[in-house]
């Protein structure tokens, strides 16, 4: 498997920035890439700064970026794993990422299971939690675990998907600091972020790929300064081997090839799902243990 992801940062509206992806993704082909992943709800700035209702008006794009991305996917004869913004029904929607076929045909999406609410990532007023569970998508390169942004921080998630059969953990994703943060806080969020994702790759043996944006967004509201995203686009291998790394500040696209075959050898040395003690994580459903 051949493996592209594309960080970078909104074009200033739209029209531009998609235009900007599809030239990405040619690139991304001319390399060899058969999978191409894209940063988070990448048609559009990262609009979950501030809480606007005027903002649901994206959603009426879903069926256009359908079509726009299954063209794309067909054209460049890639398996391509988007993130779009999701108008289910009026007054519902969902932070989405759709899996397009080689053909463009759509192979299955997910919809966001942890949806966070924090100053400058208010997605709770917007999104809609996921209803279709941890259910890997099946594609002419692998079988993959397809999760988005938040759900990083839960190992749950990751260990479903790997219990499910995913071949391979993909995270769109957008974060990033505030301006006011200082130097060692910053280096910190980061490095937590790394580290988490990293130790989904070891405990389930399975390669990962997370793809952020890049670059400063204000907050159009005023109320905060904006988002720094951080960039930091990596791919790790089956035993958290880091085989890509991108830079914090500039777009790029990161090419790495992941032999999905070495999951069974390295199961076969660290057989981790072979030893887990599966009656006695019942606790694991409970809020807390009081």
């Amino acid at each position: 498997m051949k493996v592209a992801a594309l960080q970078h940062s909104f074009k200033a509206d739209r029209k531009s920035t998609m235009a900007h992806t599809r030239l990405m993704m040619e690139e991304a082909c001319a390399k060899g890439a058969n999978l191409i992943v894209l940063q988070e709800l990448h048609c559009s700035e990262y609009f979950c700064q501030n809480e606007d209702t005027a903002t649901f008006d994206y959603g009426a794009y879903y069926k256009l970026d359908i079509e726009f991305f299954s063209q794309a996917a067909r054209e460049y004869g890639v398996v391509l794993v988007t993130s779009l913004f999701e108008r289910r029904a009026s007054g519902l929607y969902h932070n989405t990422a759709v899996v397009f076929e080689k053909d463009g045909s759509i192979a299955g999406k997910y919809r966001k299971m942890h949806i966070p609410d924090d100053p400058g990532f208010y997605e709770k007023f917007y999104f809609t939690p996921g209803d279709l569970g941890f259910e890997p998508i099946e594609t002419s390169v692998g079988k993959l675990g397809v999760l988005i942004c938040w759900d990083q921080w839960y190992p749950e998630a990751a260990r479903i998907m790997a219990l499910k059969g995913a071949e391979i953990l993909i995270y769109p994703t957008a974060i990033g600091w505030f301006e006011n943060d200082d130097f060692e806080e910053k280096a910190r969020q980061r490095e937590a972020w790394i580290a988490v994702q990293r130790g989904h790759s070891v405990a389930n043996t399975l390669p990962v790929v997370a793809v952020n944006r890049v670059g400063f967004e204000k907050d159009p509201s005023g109320v905060l300064e904006g988002i720094r995203f951080w960039g930091s686009s990596f791919i790790f291998g089956a035993q958290g081997e880091l085989l890509a790394l991108g830079n914090t500040e500039k777009d790029e696209i990161l090419n790495a090839e992941i032999d999905l075959e070495k999951c069974e050898e390295i199961r076969r040395i660290w057989p981790f799902l072979r030893d887990r003690r599966i009656e006695f994580y019942g606790d694991i459903l409970k809020r807390f243990c009081d």
